[in-house]
């Protein structure tokens, strides 16, 4: 049976393929780190790495051993974290981003709900754009993030479903109609996300095309050169809390339960 210490050392070793960064890592001296590669290998009896002064790789061996044991470490040290987190209950700082203001008042609801269950985490909101989703997340700059449904990601229940809509300049030719149809949208031009939403709306209302945006966009996004008509049969746009699946811990399940309860309490 391999050692811990022995595990770290091979898959960190196996993912920089550098003696000094393996050593930063673990805070042990490179000296260390070559002494168990080798040990291991003594053990093994085979060579798990093919290794020079400016130069290491992992031999076939060396994969196919990464290649077994990063899912079922990586399995073991969640499940670890899981019965540690259990044991412990719900601490610590929870990280809640949020996109659009309509966004941020939901889950200054959910997050007043979430304290009041568990007041020993701290709940810490940030906004974000749309274009900061999946990179704060994958960064793990935040733990969860309230955005529209976005695939790739771990996603709890829908919070929020709205009618889609279509915002045209004020002297757009479709800017006196009730409704409009997938079929006149796409005989428009339609302008690409922009860094944030007021963006988007600011190139709209200099005709320069049209956006597809949810409902609540209307209520808190006014503007006097902007005309919002909604795309009777497009699908809804649906909200939901989404976070990286490597680093589902008991304080985001919580939160997503919290919010889920606390928006459909209502119903």
């Amino acid at each position: 049976m391999l050692e811990r210490h022995e595990l770290d050392t091979f898959l960190t070793l196996a993912e920089q393929l550098h003696f000094g960064r393996t050593a930063e890592l673990l805070h042990v001296s490179p000296a260390r780190v070559s002494q168990t590669i080798a040990k291991l290998e003594r053990r093994l009896g085979v060579r798990l790495f093919h290794r020079t002064s400016r130069h290491v790789e992992l031999t076939p061996a060396g994969r196919a051993l990464y290649a077994e044991a990063r899912p079922a470490w990586t399995a073991i040290t969640e499940a670890v974290t899981r019965t540690i987190e259990a044991g412990r209950g719900v601490s610590g700082t929870l990280r809640v981003a949020f996109v659009g203001a309509a966004g941020g008042q939901l889950l200054v609801g959910a997050t007043e709900a979430f304290g009041k269950r568990h007041p020993d985490c701290e709940v810490v909101l940030r906004e974000a754009q749309f274009g900061d989703v999946e990179p704060w997340l994958n960064d793990d700059e935040a733990d969860l993030v309230l955005s529209i449904r976005t695939p790739g990601l771990a996603q709890g229940p829908t919070l929020v479903s709205e009618t889609r809509m279509l915002a045209v300049a004020l002297g757009h030719p479709y800017a006196r109609r009730e409704t409009v149809s997938l079929a006149d949208v796409a005989r428009t031009t339609l302008i690409e996300p922009q860094a944030t939403l007021q963006e988007t709306l600011t190139l709209v209302g200099a005709g320069r095309g049209v956006a597809e945006v949810g409902a609540q966009t209307r209520r808190y996004y006014p503007r006097p050169d902007v005309i919002y008509i909604p795309i009777r049969d497009a699908p809804p746009v649906e909200w939901c809390l989404m976070w990286h699946g490597d680093r589902e811990t008991a304080r985001v399940r919580a939160f997503s339960q919290v919010a889920d309860e606390l928006v459909h309490s209502s119903d």
